[in-house]
């Protein structure tokens, strides 16, 4: 028997013996290898797929065992490994459609409002919160952790994500992950990797050099699992360099196993696995296999191992990954069951706290905002202001008791036409906590759809509030940056009739915005979560000094874009599941870009955004000085300038280096600071922000490297110079 395969000699000898010393060993990695040893080939292909236990899928019987939700996979009661049951996702445990019941879950706000609060311990706690609600809903594994870098501002699940650069998401998601996993379950982080559309997203094929990848998609993964140690990686649906992302030799063996060590295993997306093969290319579970051609991870891969040693070993260690994870968390010390109790009031006050910190003041001309207590007449108009809240749909929709306020059909039958409806949650409506709010004024509503109504009640008020929404959704990405619906024209009449016009955005992503300079103030709220209305309304009356920084670009225009046509958008219909398109070998072509998105890309070809990553303005002041920059460590002062307590985010960037000017983000930090008050900040540079990728290994260059404060990524401050010596580390 090979020890050094199947883990250590008294690991095996606890198993022969039956002793309950291994049970106690705090070593996933050896009790993992010590129940591997003691699996017959058949108890080897249980864990290793699972079905998605819904009972309108065709031909499905939910297993004994199962919640409702997007996963299960069988445990093995003989050996003690517990049944995996798998909810999504990253904004809270998931909806599908009520069939838990009308009981639903706490929905924090979008990936990006969560990435706008630039909050590493405020994600923490929001991923604690999740966590917990999966853990009393029955849940131990939570599909969350979404850290791909927003390459492209069409892409409809934008929202789902933290942002467009690598250091941000990388910590941010690994803060939730973290958190996430404090209540002893598992948490993936996902979509691994460069899944940067939805548009023929299963043949999509990304392509990149391997220095770009790292640089920027795979740093924010590298960072993500440094800090958050999940026990899967949930790998994409596209190609990446002629490989599918699941079957890619590449990117799981090389990269994620090889190269990084990573200890857990790779779970499939739903429907993204193509062949027996992707076991050997370094898939470990093959997830909701109803949805693949067939289960290749089952009989096929049994008869396989029995003929073929590379199976047979990889069959093995497929095992001893997932188990691994399971350790890891302590799922079998600690059980799940449905029905747990679930404190709803502090959950969604985390979830308001999120949206409050996350809500962005994007414009604020003459002080417009905070409005005045002394206001008369208010008019409110359009984006079912009067019912909810907007979220993003798809796989990580996520609903209260009762499900959506407010659904608006797209139309479509079949199952998943459901699914992909435009809802609203049941958080207090912005109008009602507006109301609240203007005991003294007169406060009227109009829908918007008709904007010659719209008009006549805006030039009759002091002030014209006007709610626009751009929906988003897994599966389908949107054609350009307009607001649908002719909202556009909605905004620019209303302005046009009231010069003290403004606009709440409750986006996934950057939208354009021709109405700009016509209007008095923009706020963008994202989609803000169980609570949005409240956080909404808290901003604009100032209760809530806004704080929330961009964590993407807002492009000045679509042109301005790496791709200004997003790939495929002109060829392919339409398709939730992404399949239309495989026969036109479709390719995103992301070395255009490599490791500059967003801010970066705008930094390197002189251009300018319509709103910059790390925007935000304040109802107070802030200037940061002293920047000190000794070796790896940077130290400055922050201080509150203004008449207000309020938060910023010091944002340190990298302007130079010895090979001239390039723009990287290497620092952050959110500091809360009462009217006059000064903090000193000191952080610690992360080295793989100064570095390239280059002969397989990070290198840092000798010489001078320049480094500046910024309000965000255009308006910085003096940069300081700092000589670094030469530097080589591997992986």
């Amino acid at each position: 028997m090979n020890l050094h395969r199947t883990g250590s000699a008294i690991a095996l000898v606890f198993v022969a013996l039956g002793s309950p010393l291994l049970a106690q060993s705090q070593d996933p990695a050896a009790r993992a290898a010590a129940t591997e040893a003691a699996m017959t080939d058949e108890e080897r292909v249980v864990i290793t797929n699972g079905v998605m236990p819904l009972p309108f899928l065709p031909g499905v019987k939910v297993p004994e065992g199962a919640v409702p939700g997007a996963g299960f996979v069988p445990g093995i009661p003989r050996l003690g490994i517990p049944n995996l049951t798998e909810t999504d996702a990253s904004l809270g445990v998931s909806y599908v459609m009520g069939l838990r019941g009308p009981e639903g879950a706490t929905a924090l706000p979008s990936g990006t409002a969560m990435g706008s609060t630039w909050n590493v311990e405020l994600m923490r706690r929001g991923g604690a919160m999740i966590g917990s609600e999966a853990r009393a809903k029955g849940f131990n594994v939570l599909l969350a952790g979404g850290v791909n870098l927003m390459r492209d501002p069409r892409n409809g699940r934008t929202f789902e994500y933290l942002g467009e650069d690598p250091l941000h998401s990388g910590l941010l998601g690994g803060a939730a992950i973290a958190g996430i996993q404090s209540n002893h379950i598992i948490s993936t982080v996902k979509h691994f990797a460069l899944n940067g559309q939805e548009t023929a997203r299963n043949f999509v094929n990304s392509k990149i050099t391997d220095a770009n990848a790292r640089e920027s998609d795979l740093l924010a993964f590298k960072i993500a699992i440094e800090r958050g140690q999940p026990g899967s990686v949930m790998c994409a649906y596209n190609r990446v360099n002629d490989a599918q992302a699941c079957g890619n030799d590449y990117l799981l063996n090389q990269v994620l196993k090889r190269d990084w060590g990573y200890k857990g295993f790779v779970m499939s997306d739903w429907g993204a696995v193509h062949g027996l093969d992707f076991a050997l290319k370094g898939l470990d579970q093959q997830s909701g296999a109803q949805l693949d051609p067939k289960v290749f991870f089952g009989k096929d891969l049994l008869e396989a191992a029995a003929r073929d040693p590379a199976y047979r070993e990889r069959m093995r260690d497929m095992n001893r990954r997932i188990l691994y994870a399971i350790y890891a968390a302590n799922l079998d010390k600690h059980p799940v069951s449905p029905g747990g109790a679930i404190d709803r009031k502090a959950n969604a006050d985390i979830a308001e706290e999120v949206a409050r910190q996350g809500i962005v003041l994007l414009r604020n001309r003459g002080n417009a905002l905070p409005l005045a207590a002394t206001v008369k007449r208010i008019a409110v108009i359009g984006g079912y202001a009067d019912t909810g809240v907007l979220s993003g749909a798809g796989s990580s929709q996520v609903h209260g008791d009762g499900g959506a306020a407010a659904t608006v059909s797209l139309g479509g039958t079949g199952p998943f036409a459901a699914l992909i409806s435009e809802q609203y949650h049941r958080s207090t409506p912005p109008l009602d906590a507006i109301k609240a709010r203007a005991r003294d004024a007169k406060v009227t509503f109009r829908t918007g759809a008709y904007i010659t109504d719209a008009v006549a009640s805006a030039s009759k008020a002091d002030v014209a509030i006007v709610f626009a929404n751009q929906w988003q959704t897994e599966g389908l990405d949107q054609p350009d940056l307009s607001l649908p619906r002719g909202q556009d024209a909605l905004i620019a009449a209303v302005a046009a009739a009231n010069p003290n016009t403004i606009v709440v955005l409750q986006t996934g992503s950057a939208v354009a915005m021709p109405w700009l300079e016509q209007t008095a103030a923009v706020v963008e709220a994202w989609y803000p979560g169980v609570r949005g209305g409240e956080a909404i309304a808290a901003v604009l009356f100032g209760e809530t000094n806004p704080s929330g920084r961009l964590p993407i670009t807002f492009p000045a225009s679509i042109a301005d874009l790496p791709r200004p046509k997003l790939d495929g958008s002109d060829t392919i219909e339409p398709d939730f599941q992404g399949r239309a398109g495989a026969e036109l070998g479709l390719e995103a072509d992301y070395d255009i870009e490599g490791s500059d998105l967003g801010y970066r890309w705008n930094a390197r070809t002189g251009r300018k955004a319509l709103f910059p990553f790390g925007h935000g303005l304040s109802y107070t002041s802030f200037e940061s000085s002293g920047l000190k920059v000794a070796g790896m460590k940077a130290s400055f002062t922050v201080t509150n300038t203004g008449q207000r307590e309020g938060a910023t985010v010091a944002q340190l960037y990298m302007v130079a280096t010895p090979g001239g000017p390039q723009q990287r983000l290497a620092g952050f930090r959110k500091v809360s600071l009462k009217p006059g008050e000064s903090r000193k900040v000191a952080l610690e540079i992360e080295p793989r922000i100064v570095a390239e990728w280059e002969n397989g290994g990070w290198s840092i260059a000798g010489g001078e490297y320049r480094f500046a404060l910024g309000d965000d990524a255009e308006n910085l401050g003096q940069p300081v110079t700092v000589k670094l010596p030469a530097r080589r580390w591997a992986k």
